[in-house]
């Protein structure tokens, strides 16, 4: 038996992944199974936010039949087809990013494992308060070169949604690659820092705009850095509508921060771990090469 495992947690780089086998992938399968339903209320699985939004579990090989091949386990709950219960042990995610979990074999940022485990907290805590919002946009035209917020032509569920990141939602380009700043120049970045993507991202074509102050360019369209520091990168694009929408890594497009608000503005918007808000650019449409 063998268990893919993807965390969750980034937006702009690839998330990392893990195989976990054997007795191993056993124990946490059975730590998953599913328990007691979900009520209506518990019923929201709160992928849009930035930073750690659960596990993916892919099984390989032999397949446990009470299980899908594939689901999302995250803040003690387990999602899949026909499934929206909690776990039979509601603290695996932190057994999973504890010192004796897979996580501690994980190639990723330094002390990883504590940041995830301070994540799988922070999620559990929104989770007991999430409610949906209904946003209302404006219907007049604001910012009339941006592009429309059409969330559904991105949340796919499938290729475009879990190959296109942050990066290629702000600049509105499909690439299908998870696309890095700086990667189709030739000068993609070497540090996770406003520093070191900022001038990548420029190297793409974009036009950096510090003093923009959230207003709409006369061509093209205005999007936004931000910087988890020494962890990721993330991007906000302001749409026609003259509200700001982000991608959060492979999961779906939302025009919501990480408090469930409205993004009029991405400086005060609450970002979670991107504390570092680097600058504004422009895109100007057909003059970028992203990869």
């Amino acid at each position: 038996m063998s268990l893919r495992i993807t965390v969750d947690i980034f937006s702009g780089r690839p998330n990392p992944v893990i195989t976990v086998e054997g007795r191993q992938a056993r124990d946490l399968l059975e730590r998953m199974k599913p328990a007691r339903q979900l009520t209506r209320g518990e019923m929201a699985a709160p992928e849009f936010r930035l930073g750690y939004r659960g596990l993916i579990i892919e099984q390989t090989r032999v397949v446990n039949r009470a299980l899908p091949r594939s689901f999302r386990v995250a803040a003690g709950a387990i999602y899949g087809p026909r499934l929206a219960h909690i776990t039979a042990d509601p603290d695996l995610e932190e057994f999973f990013a504890g010192p004796n979990g897979p996580a501690a074999r994980l190639r990723a940022p330094r002390n990883f494992p504590g940041l995830l485990r301070e994540e799988i907290r922070s999620l559990k805590e929104f989770r007991k308060v999430f409610s949906p919002r209904k946003i209302v946009s404006p219907l007049r035209p604001i910012c009339r070169c941006a592009p429309l917020y059409e969330p559904a032509w991105w949340n796919d569920g499938g290729q475009k949604q879990g190959n296109n990141n942050c990066y290629n939602y702000a600049t509105n380009y499909r690439t299908d690659t998870f696309a890095q700043p700086g990667q189709a120049s030739g000068a993609m970045y070497t540090a996770l820092t406003c520093a070191s993507v900022r001038p990548a991202a420029i190297a793409d074509a974009l036009i950096n705009s510090p003093r923009a102050n959230n207003k709409c360019p006369r061509e093209g369209h205005l999007v936004a850095l931000v910087i988890w520091p020494s962890v990721d990168f993330h991007w906000y694009r302001k749409g026609r509508n003259g509200r700001w929408s982000h991608k959060p890594g492979s999961t779906p497009v939302t025009n919501l921060d990480n408090s469930s608000n409205p993004i009029s503005d991405p400086r005060t918007a609450d970002r979670g771990g991107y504390t570092n808000f680097c600058t504004f650019m422009v895109v100007m449409h057909g003059h970028i090469k992203i990869q």
